[in-house]
């Protein structure tokens, strides 16, 4: 979700300074604290980045999954899919 944000621009006698507002949701579910430092780079001209070097740390961590357990067959060994409903070891119903 995107946030549509103009650009404003102050013009003074001497200098020139240009204004960016953060939209209050953003600046709030970022956990924005008043005179933060951040810094801003330029990865494009169409992409602006923004690093903040003392973020909170996330109250979830993310669990990498490990990569052992992958199998690198991507199924090839697993046993054909059964075409009957019936389990191969369940007794068959007798009419």
């Amino acid at each position: 979700m995107g946030f549509p944000t103009k650009v404003q621009l102050i013009k003074r006698k001497s200098s020139e300074q240009w204004y960016i507002n953060f939209p209050s949701a953003l600046a709030q579910a970022m956990e924005f604290s008043r005179g933060e430092v951040v810094e801003w780079f330029v990865e494009h001209k169409d992409l602006l980045a923004l690093k903040r070097p003392s973020a909170p740390h996330p109250v979830l961590k993310k669990k990498h999954p490990d990569s052992s357990n992958r199998s690198s067959d991507s199924g090839n060994s697993a046993p054909p899919a059964s075409r009957s409903r019936a389990s191969p070891n369940s007794p068959k119903s007798s009419r």
